[in-house]
């Protein structure tokens, strides 16, 4: 059974903008959780479909790692489709508004593993939710900092 996060930002950037900072792999790193880390498989890194990374979490010794495809592509949308402990779907989707864009970040995900599910859901699920907004605001202020850039 499929647990689903979704949340939503409205920033006061262009949709092209803030799609850069999700597909801009330097940009992204300014918002991600610092202990998040995510590194293309392979010698480049891209958001076209088929295109793999990994998304490395820096806990010294066990540093569990989620490997991702991109399963979905177009202007302003970005999918990835992770295997791992969890499995699941990050969409990241950018609705241009008379403002700038709203954001929506849709993490639907499910944990096979029972005892590792209920750690999650005990221990981090509403440590991941709070982590998932903040990254939200962090990733504002990145995008409107490239839109006031450029």
């Amino acid at each position: 059974m499929s647990q689903v996060l979704e949340q939503s930002i409205q920033i006061n950037a262009t949709a092209t903008v803030v799609e850069r900072c999700i597909s801009d792999l330097a940009l992204m790193h300014r918002w991600l959780n610092p202990v998040l880390r995510c590194e293309p498989v392979g010698e480049v890194w891209s958001t076209d479909v088929g295109s793999e990374s990994r998304f490395i979490i820096q806990i010294p010794l066990l540093k569990p790692t989620l490997n991702s495809v991109v399963v979905e592509r177009q202007p302003g949308l970005v999918v990835w489709e992770f295997q791992g402990f969890f499995q699941g779907r990050d969409r990241w989707e950018c609705q241009p508004t008379e403002k700038g864009t709203l954001l929506l970040n849709r993490f639907e995900y499910d944990i096979p593993n029972p005892l590792v599910s209920w750690g999650f859901n005990t221990f981090a699920a509403s440590w991941t939710k709070e982590d998932m907004q903040a990254q939200l605001r962090r990733l504002k202020r990145v995008a409107e900092e490239q839109q006031h850039n450029s």
